[in-house]
Order: structure tokens, then sequence, then C-alpha cells
């Protein structure tokens, strides 16, 4: 089994140990926004370690909708590189784990609509993509 390896940001460090410390009682919206936030557990493509991350709560259906925004940065989180080299993550939704299986969205229509949900969402994500040059990648997690 790899190594948990914690991320180096104090607060999304610190937002993973309380949402699961507390079973997603606590730690379970983006810092003062108040909107819901997912842990998503996958593997280092580097290091090959465990890595969590905080991302933001979009539902279709049973499948979560997950954006590399990085908040409009030049350049994909590192979590991109990741689920691009190892599709395999768990989910924890609140108290529930989910084996999930991740896949960039690449066709235009069904990546529009999955963009469409993820901007209802947390509207933000509209502005990070003018902010930048690149294509924020959209990733569908489904279950295994």
């Amino acid at each position: 089994m790899a190594e948990y390896l914690p991320s180096t940001r104090d607060w999304v460090r610190e937002q993973v140990e309380l949402y699961e410390r507390t079973n997603g009682a606590e730690g379970n919206t983006l810092r003062d926004t108040g909107l819901p936030v997912i842990i998503v557990t996958n593997t280092g493509n580097k290091s090959g370690a465990i890595r969590k991350t905080p991302l933001m709560r979009v539902k279709d259906g049973d499948n979560y909708v997950m954006v590399g925004s990085q908040g409009g940065a030049p350049r994909h989180p590192v979590w991109v590189h990741n689920l691009r080299a190892n599709a395999e993550v768990e989910i924890r939704d609140l108290s529930e784990v989910h084996p999930m299986r991740v896949r960039e969205v690449e066709d235009g229509a069904e990546r529009s609509r999955l963009w469409a949900l993820a901007v209802e969402a947390y509207p933000p994500y509209q502005d990070y993509q003018q902010r930048t040059k690149r294509k924020i990648p959209v990733f569908v997690a489904e279950p295994v």
C-alpha cells in the first residue's frame, strides 16, 4: 500500500484532516464560501504516493464532475496530472466513500453540458476560464 503524503499547502492539509476526522460533518465546504466539497484520493503521478484534494462537489447523477481550474492559474493543478496517469480514485462525499474511475472529458457536447453544471455549482469557474489561456480540464468520475 502506498504512503499518504499530505499536501504542503496548510489549508488543504487541514481541510482534508478535518473532513476525514469528522466523517464529513466539518470541513465539508470550500473555505468560507459555504459551497460543498468532496475529497478526492488519487495516486501521485511521480511519487506514487496517495494524495488527497478537496474539490467542489458537482454531481451528475451518480457521477462527479471535477474541474482543474486552479483559480485560473496558467498551469494545471498537480491532481490533473495525477488523474491523467492513474484513473482510479476514491471520492469521499461526507461520510460515504466511493471507488471511482475518472476520464477526461474531450467530447465537445458532453464537456459543454458538464461545464454548465460546474459553473452552476460554482460560478467563479467561468471567470477562471477567462483569466487563463489554457483550456481548463474537466473530468468525470464514474462508479467502478
